[in-house]
Order: structure tokens, then sequence, then C-alpha cells
């Protein structure tokens, strides 16, 4: 293999042999280059590739975290809003069962209407604790969360604050009502007591005053005598009641009485029925006020069908009259 080089002063040309080696190096200089040029470059762009790679891996993971803590915060919220749930579940079977208990009240101590209606929201009023930017940042973050947009930490603390506030305000009025609740059944169970206790009415159901308390003639021997109570005629076999609760201490045949009934009604109070045809409770027996304790007869001393009844006070004997005409409140 020959090579010329030619000089453009001289006009002269060189030539130049070569043989079979220095042909092979000549070929490996030529071709070397580019070739080790491009695995350069090869090399390069396959760690350039590498570091691509990485970096979308650590913004995939990144993406996978932020998925994780998403769920969690989903899961977090969908807790909160059962319990929320159940919590206002709870107070509104507490309002319901208070509704009925104060109907139960009205209805039982007399009361007006409404003056115990639990069932209507309470007037509440005042000023907003928020100015007007901050109120309409509030309403938009709580726009967003029903639009599924994740709101800001602010919003989420007013919201969790207002919500403890208003379940902690309601709890508060609740306590407060069943309070005033237990008390007025405490007040009524004890005005229910002094009504039993309480000697007040007719001793019976059907029938008239036939005779006063007081000084009369007596029917038998025409004499003045002091009668000791008042007497009720009627109907033979109607029915005998009890004026007020209390503890039968007597009921048995007794002197000029016929079958008598002696209830003892506490606190020093004793109530006599006489002339009863049939007695129908015994010593012992408990009563209640306007229970049916003897049939109406002519027992004992006695013209015809009626009750004679009597009051003691501290065993002493009493007017029946301003007991049968008492109003008991």
């Amino acid at each position: 293999m020959k090579i010329i080089f030619l000089s453009s002063r001289q006009s002269k040309s060189l030539t130049l042999t070569l043989n079979t080696w220095a042909k092979v190096a000549l070929s490996l200089c030529v071709l070397g280059v580019p070739l080790g040029a491009g695995l350069v470059i090869g090399a390069n762009s396959d760690r350039g590739d590498a570091s691509l790679r990485a970096a979308l891996a650590a913004v995939q993971a990144e993406l996978d975290l932020q998925h994780e803590e998403l769920q969690l915060g989903v899961a977090s919220a969908d807790k909160k809003i059962a319990a929320y749930s159940q919590k206002l579940a709870e107070i509104q079977a507490r309002m319901v069962r208070m509704d009925a208990l104060g109907e139960r009240i009205t209805d039982i101590a007399g009361l007006d209407k409404g003056e115990f209606d639990f069932s209507h929201t309470p007037a509440v009023g005042g000023p907003g604790e928020l100015d007007g930017d901050e109120l309409a940042t509030v309403i938009t973050e709580a726009e967003q969360v029903g639009a599924g947009i994740t709101p800001g930490p602010r919003a989420n603390n007013i919201i969790s604050s207002d919500l403890q506030d208003l379940f902690a305000e309601l709890e508060a009025r609740m306590d407060n009502r069943e309070q005033q609740l237990d008390l007025l059944r405490v007040m009524i169970v004890d005005r229910d007591l002094k009504r039993e206790n309480t000697i007040s009415g007719r001793p019976i159901a059907k029938g008239w005053l036939s005779s006063h308390y007081g000084k009369r003639t007596d029917p038998f021997n025409g004499r003045k005598v002091w009668h000791l109570g008042i007497d009720f005629a009627g109907k033979e076999g109607s029915d005998v009641i009890a004026v007020a609760s209390g503890i039968v201490t007597r009921s048995e045949p007794y002197k000029g009485y016929g079958r008598l009934i002696e209830i003892d009604h506490g606190e020093g109070y004793v109530t006599r029925y006489g002339h009863n045809k049939t007695n129908l409770i015994k010593v012992g027996d408990l009563v209640k006020k306007g229970q049916v304790i003897a049939k109406m007869g002519s027992t004992g001393r006695s013209t015809g069908p009626h009750v004679h009844f009597e009051v003691y006070k501290n065993g002493r004997n009493v007017d029946p009259a301003s007991y049968i005409r008492r109003t008991v409140r």
C-alpha cells in the first residue's frame, strides 16, 4: 500500500509505502476512535436512564405513601362521622324519652300545655364570633369538604372544635333537663302521697247527706244528743269508699255502729264507717284513697241504709264537714 503526500509550495510529492502491519495499525486508528466514542456515549446514556428510572421510582413511592396516608385519613374521618352519628342518635333518643316524660308530667300535674314541651328547640341567639372574612373562609372550606376536597388544617380545627362545643352544649342541656324532670317527678310523687293520705271528699259514691254533725234529736228516744259524725243515706248495697289511704285498724261489729270499719291515715288522723251491710276489708289491709271498702247497710242502731262517717284528729272527734269539702292541690 502506498501513501502519496503532495506539497503546494515546492511542487514535489512524497511517496510512503506501508507493509501489512502498518495497514492494520492504520485501520485500527481510523475505525477505533469512532467506536470508542460511541461506547463512551452509550455508557453515559445508560447511566442517564438509570437515574431517570430511579427518580421515577422515588416519585411513585411518594405517591404511594400519600395515597396510603389519604386512605388512612378517609378511614379516620369515617370513624369520626360514625362516632358523631352514634352520639347524635343517643342524644335524640334521650330527647324522645324526655319529651314523653314531659307530656306525662303535664297530664299528671295538670300543667298548662306547652309548659314542659321539650319537643321544640329552645329559642337562642346572639352575635357571631367570626368576622365576615373568617366566616367566608370557613364556609368555603366547609363547602370543599362537601365536595370531597381536603380542607386546610384551620378548617379541620374549627369544624372539630365547633362539633365538640355543640355536643358539650347539648349534653349540658340534657343533663339540666333530666335534673329538672327528676325534681318535678319527686315533687309530684310527694304531692300524690299527700293527696292520698289527706282526708277529703265523701265516703260514698252515690247518696245524700241525711244528718249533720253536732247536736240533734235522737231518732229512737227523741232526746237531744250529740251526733259524732255525718250520715249519708243511699241505696242498700251501694259502695262505701275510703276518703284517704291508710291501714285498717278495725273491721267488725261494734256497739251501736253495727259493722264498723276504722282506718288509720297517719299523722293522728282516723276515720270510721258504720252500719255497713258487708265489710270488704280486714284488719291490717292497706287501702287507697277512693277504694271500695264496704257495702252500705243498716246494721246496728239504724233506721235505714246509710253510712255513719266520723273523723278523729289526735284522738279527738271533729266535724267531718270541713274534710269533706277540702280540696287537695
